[in-house]
């Protein structure tokens, strides 16, 4: 691969006079018959291009001419420099255990022909671009860059494609960034906050006997780590540090990152309030669900007196999954959405640290999904600063049956991700890292990851016992040092501490701790506090007015329509649109992508902003939305709902990457760090949605009674059986219906555009609110140009959202319905196709469920009540009668029906959703409806 860049580092670079022609000389040949050449010869020239005369004034300083007879050792010479470069992380020290070989074979003169007299006779400056004081010949500087890259750091960015970026790097590193050098005051604020971190885990691990942790202990100095980037941000002026981590560490980073107190610490490991001990200033925020979670998935946000915050997101034991919210929380503190069109976004306010374990970056996708996000633009932040925690076991698994790569940090590579090796047991070599990585996510605006080595002092958790399967490593873990053990002897050495200074200062860090426990015991008496259920969440959406007046919806609808001269929209698509006009003139109806444009400029207009994602959104998975048009002349974009008058907030609506669960994460944390937004995703189709289930189960459904994290999110799940097959029929309405308690979500499987319109409205209008909560919309295929699901313009100007709507025309005669039928989505509107104006239904009745969650039952008993005469209650599905919403609604209409028989109508019970041949399908449809219909 060639790097001919003009700022890419050349060994040409240094050669002028005769011996560049030499080298000319040799790429003619090169060219024209590479197999006469030395390998070393054909590898430079594909990697550095031909060589070129360099001006005077670009010359490196220092140049030295080589005689002709002597240049394949110079080039040998810059081959083994350039090795040492590529390869020096395969013989570095960044083992603490000091357990792992090292390849030097890479980094021997001898490999390539070299002895130490033929360095000795080439020119430093041939080596290294800024030659060092002390390094006077090529020996010395090759000696120099190994000392560089192999020694307690280690680096891989050969695999970056930017020339400027590997520049960068390469200067930073030869400039001594991998040989830190830290003032006094510096090393005693290091060993003070190792000894706090050892002496937290020391702490609880005596007074807590047998109580998990999931101890630090090992890889103490990510503490360090993040320390420093915390001051750095502090110095550059960082809005918001987003931080995303497991639960190994967890407790120690709440404790000395975001400064929650030992006393409040000690209190959840006694199991009494901690309350009492939240900081009076405001400082530490902390939110708690009725229902709790263990205290190491728990999360806070702190706020320093310089005025940057730090938040660690909640977390349960689901490892990375926080990875994508964690990025979604960071765009959205990037985002200014009080301005009409795209949301200005401003990388330097805020940035995420991602702390990894060493087995779950490379065995979960979810983590190169969201790796993945880092150059993609609805996604991007400005890079995210990587860290894996690497204490080399995965539970009790070795790394050979936890990964085939060499490193755990490896699939990052493919990301162009700059990688940082550093021994954990070198604290000051932390520092420097993490100064490197600030500085480089600052400069490119690119992730970068820092593989901080070293291991895990007891088991998986404090229970374990990690001799019985993995005794040769732990034998070696047992007679290790700890790292504030070793600092301490270091600085002691130094004569920065005496070894008195050292030892005092773990006894008084350990009688603070003491007397924090003891005012904690004094509150022992104290009751745990029992959290309820809100009162606005227990009382569910309130009565709110969605309608909005014809002549604002008539202007919009104009606007929407009206593009510049100079685009071309797509002829077939322009008139498609432009029938929007006539349900306006009262002809025809608004369909449902017609709707939702309406609606979505109305939010707009009241200052909402809105994001809304998925794969291909903007067209529609079904070609129906077409919020992004496209000139067919030039490509050029036009957003339509930037342009509508009165609108106060951003819309932006983004195609994203092929992935459910990253991306749907990535739209719940945007939404909880933005409670204001009209946060939307929408699934291809609505089984893809069970690729993200763990994105349900764990944080959408029970983020709330969990620990106490409000989100407004909306999700959009196509839905229906149209004779497909079973993939793309089901959105597995059932899980979600199964999940639904406490008033955690609200589930709608509408048949109604204007219903659709009036929803979004509503969701919109309560966001920010207590009473918020997710909205699952099993959202239609077929029914999106149905005529009988289009609504009229005072549909929308006048109307609400209804959680039922009773059948036009049926049920009119109360004495003679016998049946009441109910159905939601596609279901309803094909029994409403079948009866049309009811003629001949007398004896039935049809409602349509809109709403599943909460269950509107009040308005379904009033129905019930209406009709003495009814003997059956019928529950009407397409899917199969252990999925779909009867098993949930089965209970709930045998309360109501007060002693009416409840019956079913739908597909038996099946392993798939739906059958694989469209004959088969439309006969047992047909079935469902012949036998739903058939009169009693």
């Amino acid at each position: 691969m060639s790097s001919n860049y003009p700022d890419a580092k050349s060994p040409w670079s240094s050669i002028t006079g005769p011996n560049l022609g030499y080298v000319m000389e040799m790429y003619d040949l090169y060219q024209e018959s590479p197999e006469l050449l030395d390998p070393e010869y054909v590898e430079l020239f594909k990697q550095y291009g031909p060589p070129t005369e360099v001006p005077k004034e670009q010359q490196t300083s220092g140049a030295t001419t080589v005689e002709p007879n002597n240049f394949e050792k110079v080039l040998a010479a810059v081959h083994l420099a350039e090795a040492i470069r590529a390869h020096g992380h395969l013989a570095s020290d960044i083992y603490p255990l000091n357990d792992q070989p090292k390849d030097t074979s890479r980094m021997e003169p001898s490999t390539y022909g070299l002895s130490e007299q033929d360095l000795k006779e080439v020119p430093a400056s041939f080596i290294l671009n800024n030659v060092p004081n002390n390094v006077s010949n090529g020996l010395e500087a090759i000696n120099y860059l190994k000392s560089l890259y192999t020694d307690k750091i280690a680096f891989e960015f050969s695999h970056v494609i930017q020339p400027q970026e590997r520049s960068w790097l390469q200067e930073k590193i030869e400039a001594g960034i991998a040989k830190p050098s830290l003032d006094a005051d510096k090393k005693k604020q290091v060993l003070d906050l190792l000894t706090r971190v050892e002496g937290f885990e020391k702490f609880v691990h005596r007074t807590f006997v047998g109580q998990k942790r999931f101890s630090i202990e090992g890889v103490d100095s990510l503490v360090v780590l993040m320390d420093e980037l915390v001051r750095m941000s502090e110095s550059a002026g960082t809005k918001d540090i987003m931080i995303g981590m497991a639960h190994r560490g967890r407790l120690n980073v709440l404790t000395h990152i975001l400064n929650k107190p030992y006393e409040m610490m000690f209190a959840g490991f006694a199991h009494v309030g901690d309350e009492a001990f939240l900081p009076k200033d405001g400082s530490l925020q902390i939110t708690k669900g009725w229902f709790g979670d263990v205290k190491y998935h728990m999360g806070a946000a702190y706020k320093s007196a310089t005025g940057t915050s730090v938040k660690l997101a909640y977390n349960p034991s689901h490892l990375e999954v926080v990875s994508p919210i964690v990025a979604g929380q960071t765009r959205a503190a990037q985002e200014l959405t009080d301005q009409t069109g795209i949301a200005n976004m401003d990388p330097k306010k805020s940035y995420a640290i991602l702390v990894h374990g060493d087995a779950a970056f490379p065995g979960q996708g979810i983590v190169t999904e969201t790796l993945n996000f880092s150059r993609v633009k609805g996604y991007q932040t400005g890079g995210s600063i990587h860290i894996i925690a690497n204490n080399l076991i995965g539970f009790t698994t070795e790394q050979f049956d936890s990964r085939s790569t060499h490193y755990s940090s490896d699939p990052a590579k493919g990301f162009e991700v700059p990688v940082i090796h550093v021994n954990a047991d070198e604290p000051e070599a932390v520092v420097a890292v993490a100064r490197l990585a600030f500085e480089y996510r600052e400069k490119f605006g690119k992730d970068i990851l820092i593989d901080l080595i070293g291991y895990r002092r007891y088991g998986h958790n404090e229970m374990d016992e990690p001799l019985v399967t993995n005794p040769t490593m732990y034998h070696g873990i047992h007679q290790h040092d700890t790292v504030r053990k070793l600092y301490g002897n270091k600085l002691a050495a130094e004569n920065v501490l005496s070894e008195d200074d050292v030892q005092k200062l773990d006894a008084d860090v350990q009688k603070e701790m003491q007397e924090a426990y003891d005012r904690v015991k004094e509150n022992k008496s104290e009751d745990f506090p029992k959290l309820e259920i809100p009162e606005a969440v227990l009382n569910g959406y309130p009565e709110v007015p969605t309608g909005i007046d014809k002549d604002i919806l008539t202007k919009m609808n104009e606007e929407l329509l009206s593009w510049p001269s100079d685009f071309s929209a797509f002829g077939k698509l322009a008139k498609i649109l432009k029938r929007r006009e006539e349900p306006f003139k009262g002809k025809g109806k608004i369909d449902w992508a017609h709707a939702e444009t309406l609606a979505f400029g109305t939010i707009l207009q009241d200052g909402n902003p809105i994001r809304l994602t998925g794969q291909d959104a903007q067209r529609g998975t079904f070609a129906h939305r077409h919020l992004v048009l496209h000139d067919e002349k030039n490509g050029n974009e036009l957003v339509p709902l930037h342009h509508i008058s009165d609108a106060k907030a951003s819309f932006v609506v983004y195609n994203s990457p092929l992935s459910e669960a990253s991306v749907l994460g990535f739209e719940y944390g945007y939404n909880v760090e933005n409670d204001k937004a009209l946060v939307i995703w929408e699934a291809q189709y609505g089984d893809f949605a069970n690729m993200a289930q763990m994105m349900f189960d764990q944080f959408i459904s029970a983020g709330r009674s969990k620990w106490g994290q409000k989100s407004g999110l909306v999700m959009l799940l196509p839905h229906g059986y149209e004779g497909q097959g079973p993939e793309h029929s089901s959105a597995r309405l059932e899980r979600h219906l199964q999940m639904a308690a406490e008033n955690n979500w609200t589930v709608a499987n509408l048949s109604s555009a204007a219903n659709y319109f009036h929803i979004l409205r509503r969701q919109a209008k309560m966001l920010g609110e207590e009473s918020i909560r997710p909205l699952i919309i099993v959202s239609p295929k077929s029914l999106l140009r149905h005529p009988l699901v289009g609504a009229s313009v005072d549909d929308l100007s006048e109307g609400h959202f209804q959680t039922i709507i009773e059948q036009p025309n049926m049920g009119e005669n109360v004495k003679k319905v016998k049946r009441i039928l109910f159905a939601s989505g596609k279901m309803a509107i094909d029994l409403a196709e079948r009866v049309k104006d009811g003629t001949g239904y007398e004896w039935a009745h049809i409602v349509r469920v809109e709403q599943l969650y909460p269950f509107p039952a009040e308005k379904i008993k009033a129905i019930v009540d209406r009709y003495p005469n009814a003997k059956e209650l019928a529950w009407v599905q397409e899917e199969p009668m252990n999925m779909g919403s009867w098993t949930f609604a089965d209970p709930y209409l045998r309360e109501l029906g007060d002693g009416k028989e409840v019956k079913y109508f739908g597909r038996i019970q099946r392993q798939s959703p739906a059958e694989g041949d469209g004959e088969a399908h439309k006969v047992e449809q047909t079935r469902i409806i012949d036998e739903a219909l058939a009169k009693l």
